[in-house]
């Protein structure tokens, strides 16, 4: 019996990687072949490897985007690269020596991508293109960018319309010719116009976008090594003789085989196993409790994912090996606090309202997407936030954070807090306290205005610093880095006006009486500050997990 092979799409590099605003017109198929044939004449800065000073000339001189723009690509395409923390580290001790501007390009400079990977990056920023012909033939009043789900499973059912796998399958299949066709553009050794075929190097970039597995098996391997098995050499177009993939037999392997995600949201969702996290809160009305999911005991580690949605009026406090290296879905989340002190992969924050969210270190990357008066506080590789309003980041970052389209009122903050386990699950992912350019935001898409800027840095009289409120074993005991020095100042100055206050209270010489009555008139104002504020809520849902995070 003849071997059956599955492929499916990887989570990463259509949740992390494409970026969630309409692409740059000119990242097109038909620009994305130039830049290819452009890069094979450039030698070893060219191909198999693209140097940063040659893509920086062709996004440039080029393709007319900005030199802001043509680094944040190749920033984003790192975050998708497996690195060694070490490695990240040195590089992140390298950036905080230089000293001067040319010190900082000379070390750009030096980076680089494969080339064949790097393309189907860029031509992946398509997936989120609004296309007006499509919005119309879909009866569609204005054409709208693919919306995540609404993760509900009343009654087992998954309404899936939109589910963006099920937008990141059909763009794959509506332009696997396209994306083979730019490899075989960008590949010297691709054959002649009449036999075209597939290097092995080609096939091996299409692993960036596809994994897969034999006849049901648990082992999960990438599209190339599943391409090369003796069993499927003949469906897949491979020939000993070449060491080459025939190119149009090999797109029509990969159109019978594709299959949606095993470990993705719609099979956590629908499979995968409910989590009992416990929560307090919920100002004793009768709160509905949230719904919690993982693949953890099904998915290969480096496919585990969480879910948690519908957590409403309630606290979410949670340290476990379950969200270690686990990408998360946060959604649908509101009047909400939710700390989840682990090191991640990946966060998505989506249509969450009125809530503070406290994570662990984030090794890639941050999205909000749809959120209102929602508090994220992160250490993260990178941020991004579309179609938000009256959100406020406080965020440790050596990217700048990307503000897309659609949001308003955004306030960006330095990182302010601090967990026992912090430096430790810093050192573990490579990520450094320099460079830290929270401030330094890059607005991308073409409804920002320099007139009406969306966001505003955080002004220092409005700044307190942040305590998480359990008890965690670890060294960590002050912010990572610090605070930039006016955030420092402002806070000893307000340390400094309420030392001031309590002498002059003391130095009063109030009676006994009085004293208990002016004590009384503060907690009463204290109080009703808290009611005002929403604090006592948040306050009175801690008092049930006993100030520790269970593991």
């Amino acid at each position: 019996m003849a071997a059956k092979a599955n492929l499916w799409l990887k989570f990463d590099p259509f949740h992390i990687g494409a970026l969630q605003v309409s692409p740059h017109p000119k990242l097109s198929l038909h620009y994305l072949r130039k830049v290819a044939v452009y890069a094979k004449t450039k030698g070893r800065a060219g191909f198999p490897n693209l140097s940063f000073p040659v893509w920086r000339h062709i996004a440039v001189n080029k393709l007319n985007i900005s030199d802001d723009l043509a680094w944040m690509f190749f920033e984003g395409y790192d975050l998708l690269c497996e690195c060694p923390a070490e490695t990240r580290l040195k590089l992140a001790e390298k950036a905080q020596s230089c000293k001067t501007p040319e010190e900082k390009e000379f070390l750009k400079s030096q980076a680089s991508v494969d080339t064949l990977e790097f393309l189907l990056y860029l031509f992946l920023q398509q997936v989120h293109r609004i296309s007006l012909r499509s919005s119309l033939v879909a009866g569609d009043e204005w054409p709208m960018r693919p919306r995540s789900p609404d993760v509900d499973t009343r009654g087992g059912n998954l309404n899936s319309k939109s589910l963006d796998e099920n937008t990141h399958m059909a763009f794959v299949l509506a332009h696997l010719n396209d994306m083979l066709s730019l490899l075989v553009e960008a590949d010297p050794y691709a054959g002649s116009a009449t036999d075209v075929l597939l290097s092995l190097q080609a096939v091996q970039s299409m692993s960036f976008l596809l994994e897969g597995s034999v006849d049901g098996s648990s082992s999960v391997k990438p599209v190339h090594e599943l391409a090369k098995m003796q069993s499927l050499q003949q469906k897949s177009g491979f020939s000993k003789i070449t060491l080459a993939f025939t190119c149009r037999t090999f797109e029509s392997w990969v159109r019978t085989c594709l299959v949606a995600n095993p470990c993705g949201v719609a099979a956590c969702i629908s499979s995968g196993n409910r989590l009992s996290w416990p929560t307090a809160g919920g100002d004793g009305e009768a709160v509905k409790r949230g719904r919690m999911a993982t693949n953890a005991q099904k998915a290969p580690a480096s496919s585990k994912l969480v879910v948690l949605s519908q957590i409403c009026k309630q606290t979410l406090a949670k340290s476990s090996s379950t969200l270690v290296n686990a990408r998360v879905k946060i959604h649908r989340c509101h009047h909400a606090f939710i700390y989840l002190m682990s090191p991640l992969k990946f966060v998505s924050i989506e249509k969450c309202r009125h809530s503070t969210i406290v994570l662990g270190v984030v090794d890639t990357a941050v999205h909000l997407s749809g959120c209102e008066d929602t508090k994220v506080i992160a250490a993260t590789r990178r941020c991004s936030l579309s179609g938000s309003t009256l959100c406020t980041l406080h965020l440790l970052t050596p990217t700048r954070p990307l503000l897309l389209g659609g949001n308003d009122s955004i306030t960006l903050a330095p990182y302010h807090t601090h967990y026992p386990m912090l430096q430790q699950h810093m050192a573990a992912i490579g990520l450094g306290t320099h460079p830290n350019v929270w401030d330094q935001p890059l607005c991308i898409g073409p409804d920002h205005q320099d007139d009406s800027s969306v966001f505003e840095l955080m002004k220092p009289e409005d700044f307190f610093t942040f305590v998480i409120p359990f008890e965690m074993p670890g060294e960590t005991k002050e912010i990572p880095g610090g605070l930039p020095l006016k955030y420092e100042r402002a806070l000893k100055e307000r340390n400094g006006q309420i030392q001031t206050w309590q002498q002059m209270v003391k130095e009063a010489g109030l009676s006994p009486s009085k004293r208990k009555q002016f004590q009384t008139l503060v907690e009463s104002r204290f109080q009703a500050w808290l009611d005002e504020s929403g604090h006592k809520r948040e306050l009175d849902s801690l008092v049930p997990t006993h100030t520790s995070l269970s593991k």
